[in-house]
């Protein structure tokens, strides 16, 4: 071979290995605190090649912080929560967290099943909250899986036992974070029961678009859910079991909507029992096999938005209104009144003492399967 003919080749080579796609995705653990007990809190940070990151906690396998570009190019946590382990240990916000064995509420801490009656614990004025006073957003959970590669991802596991939170059956949960070159951050629960038991299980990240000490918070959110219906509850936050049209209401979000254009019209009383929206909506009846749209959202200084996506029948909305002043979250920020919104797919509230409601119910044998994707957009011109 020529010299030539070698730096001929050598050049060829060099091309291919320039054109050929960069493995960006990547996902790194490291430990975010120890717990007083002494067990290590891992963290695990999911990036793409588009400026993009998602950190995950083992502690209620929860979103600690999510950057995302807006249209200025610039990176922000748009993730409301805490800079350290001791407000996810010990603070009832749910910031980012699993939530579960059951989410949502439970009147008065209260069901039947299969005959039997049992009781949770009651954490919410007179309800039990997204499964008791220890529910999965407080428990470690186990790193069991990191990948790198163009979709960078970490699986983590939690096994209930039976009578947990006074819900029967072994319960194994398995939460698994995605994110894509096409920022997209998928969340996928699975789990399954050696006994009859009730399941749902949903994440209740806050989201703030305009990202830490943006003014106005998330009120100039611009909302769109594509639901007919929704569940008005009573003065407890307990659905009343009717199913309403949301045409004519401020419920109606089949067009876009700041979140702060009606979330303070007190004629809606619906509106002054949860000071704002804490509401379900009727996304469909049944869970299905492949994924639907639950929401989009925008906000339109920075250019952030997302459309969320799930296989989940309910879209529970809270526009944060029990922000009070007195959370201290991430950089020394006082949270305060619709500073952030949540937005969780999952079955109705109150399911199990709703025969109506789509059903909560895992058999032996079963797999409960609930999907979320985060399909952000940065608003940069491509």
């Amino acid at each position: 071979m020529t010299r030539a003919n070698g730096l001929a080749l050598a050049g060829s080579a060099l091309a291919l290995m320039l054109a050929a796609p960069a493995v960006a995705g990547e996902a790194k653990q490291a430990t975010f605190g120890t717990l007083p007990d002494g067990r290590a809190v891992a963290a695990v940070t999911l990036t793409n090649g588009h400026g993009v990151s998602a950190r995950i906690i083992a502690l209620g396998a929860a979103i600690q912080s999510m950057m995302l570009p807006g249209r200025d190019g610039k990176a922000v946590d748009i993730a409301v929560g805490y800079d350290t382990l001791d407000g996810y240990a010990t603070k009832p916000e749910f910031f980012g967290a699993t939530v579960g064995r059951v989410a949502n509420r439970i009147a008065k801490g209260r069901y039947t099943f299969d005959g039997r009656a049992y009781e949770t614990p009651v954490n919410n004025g007179p309800n039990s909250l997204h499964g008791g006073t220890k529910g999965f957003d407080k428990v470690l959970w186990e790193v069991v899986e990191t990948k790198s590669g163009p979709t960078a991802s970490v699986t983590l596991r939690y096994v209930s036992p039976d009578g947990d939170m006074g819900y029967p059956g072994t319960l194994t949960t398995f939460a698994t974070y995605a994110l894509n070159e096409k920022n997209e951050l998928s969340i996928e629960y699975r789990a399954t029961t050696d006994k009859p038991t009730l399941v749902n299980i949903s994440n209740h990240a806050y989201w703030n678009l305009g990202g830490p000490g943006f003014a106005g918070g998330a009120m100039g959110h611009v909302v769109t859910i594509p639901a007919d219906r929704y569940t008005p509850t009573d003065a407890t936050a307990i659905p009343t079991g009717a199913l309403p049209s949301v045409a004519g209401t401020v419920f109606d979000f089949r067009t876009p909507h700041a979140v702060g254009a009606r979330v303070r019209d007190g004629r809606d009383m619906q509106i002054v029992y949860g000071r704002g929206y804490d509401h379900n909506w009727v996304i469909g009846t049944a869970v299905t096999a492949q994924t639907h749209l639950m929401a989009k959202v925008t906000e339109p200084v920075s250019g952030r938005g997302f459309e969320l996506w799930s296989n989940q029948p309910g879209l529970q909305f809270y526009s944060g209104n029990f922000f009070d002043g007195t959370v201290v979250g991430k950089g020394g920020q006082i949270y305060r009144m619709g500073d952030a919104i949540v937005m969780e797919p999952q079955l109705f509230p109150d399911a199990p003492n709703q025969p109506k409601f789509p059903s909560a119910r895992l058999d032996p044998g079963q797999t409960y399967r609930n999907v979320i994707v985060y399909k952000f957009t940065t608003g940069a011109k491509r």
